[in-house]
C-alpha cells in the first residue's frame, strides 16, 4: 500500500479498542476493545494499529477471548519485545467496513471532540471519552465555559442526550450547569 493510501486510510479509521500489554513471549497481544459484543473485533480480519498519524495494517493471524479482554497474534508480532512495543497503541478498522448505524446509534469514536452544551446555552466542554456502566454509557465532558478544568461524567440515556448532530460537532443535553 503507497504512502499516500495509507495516510488516507488512517484517516478514515474508527478505533475499537486498545492493545494493554503483551501476551506471553511469542508476540500475542491482550487487547481491551470497546465494542458492543466482547468478541466484535473478531469480524475483521485485517486490523489498524497505532496512534495519532502512525497506523500499520496487520492481518490477524488468531483471536480469541480470555476473561474479559482478547488475545490475538497479529502478523509480524513475532515476540515479546515487539508486543511491549504496541502496548498502548490503539486497534481500528475502516469505517467503511463497519456496518451502518442505526438512527439515534453512533459509534462512541464519532462522538468524541464533539462539543456539548445544555438548553441554557451552557457550553460544557468536549466529550473526551465514552464508557459502559451496564446500566447505561456514559459521556466524559472536560472544559467548558464555567470551569475549563471541570471533568463532568453524563449518561448517555434518551431522557439526557436531546440531540446530536456529528455534521456540526454538537450534542445537547438536558444536564444542569451545576451537576
Amino acid at each position: 500500500m503507497s504512502v499516500a493510501s495509507t495516510k488516507s486510510a488512517a484517516n478514515n479509521l474508527v478505533v475499537m479498542g486498545r492493545i494493554v500489554a503483551p501476551y506471553g513471549v511469542f508476540g500475542w497481544l491482550k487487547v481491551l476493545p470497546d465494542t458492543e459484543a466482547l468478541d466484535g473485533l473478531f469480524d475483521y480480519d485485517t486490523w489498524w494499529v497505532g496512534k495519532d498519524n502512525n497506523w500499520q495494517e496487520l492481518d490477524v493471524v488468531e483471536a480469541k477471548i480470555h476473561n474479559d479482554v482478547l488475545v490475538v497474534k497479529l502478523q509480524g508480532i513475532d515476540d515479546r519485545d515487539a508486543a511491549f512495543a504496541c502496548k498502548g497503541k490503539q486497534v481500528a478498522v475502516p469505517r467503511d467496513a463497519l456496518p451502518k448505524a442505526a438512527e439515534n446509534e453512533y459509534y462512541w469514536s464519532d462522538l468524541i471532540g464533539l462539543t456539548v452544551k445544555n438548553q441554557q446555552d451552557v457550553v460544557f466542554g468536549e466529550i473526551s471519552d465514552v464508557f459502559e456502566t451496564g446500566a447505561n454509557d456514559v459521556i466524559v465532558v472536560n472544559g467548558g465555559e464555567l470551569n475549563s478544568e471541570r471533568e463532568r461524567l453524563i449518561p448517555f440515556t434518551p431522557q439526557v442526550i436531546l440531540d446530536v448532530d456529528l455534521a456540526a460537532k454538537t450534542m445537547l443535553v438536558d444536564w444542569d450547569a451545576d451537576f
